[in-house]
């Protein structure tokens, strides 16, 4: 009887094995997923001093993504864009999106902008995840071989 039953489980586990696994393997690559998104809040540091500046907050909107300033840290030089373009000029950088537009392109995201509150200026852009707490940040002219990287920290909540 024992051996019936065992048999028996034995059997259904064994068919459902491969539902289990592929189970198993969704939750995984969903784990990968998440954590392979610029999404969330970023720290940013200063080329200069190496210290935190500010906090951004990447997020999605209609398919592409946009960093805004959610806080400024003590290193911050200013608080209003001052030298800023078009609706950002003279606009408290708090709330403000200082990056915009970027694209998913294999495996960064790109096409997009982004402003140096401290100039003004405005860069082309691109970022890509350097490991799941590091986003790296590149600002450029023309073509990406003429810019600058910076390297942003994951905040932790």
């Amino acid at each position: 009887m024992h051996h019936q039953i065992f048999n028996r489980i034995k059997y259904l586990s064994m068919k459902r094995h491969p539902v289990f696994i592929a189970l198993l393997f969704m939750l995984f690559a969903l784990g990968v997923s998440a954590q392979s998104t610029p999404i969330g809040v970023w720290k940013t540091i200063d080329d200069k001093t190496g210290e935190p500046k500010s906090h951004i907050q990447i997020y999605e909107k209609n398919g592409m993504f946009y960093g805004k300033i959610i806080k400024l840290l003590p290193a911050a030089t200013t608080d209003i864009c001052i030298n800023c373009p078009g609706d950002k000029k003279d606009k408290s950088l708090i709330g403000l999106d200082i990056l915009w537009d970027l694209k998913p392109y294999k495996d960064y995201w790109s096409y997009g902008h982004i402003v140096d509150p401290a100039n003004g200026k405005v860069y082309k852009s691109s970022i890509w995840l350097d490991g799941p707490d590091k986003l790296m940040v590149r600002g450029y002219i023309g073509f990406s071989l003429i810019g600058r990287n910076q390297t942003w920290h994951r905040v932790k909540e």
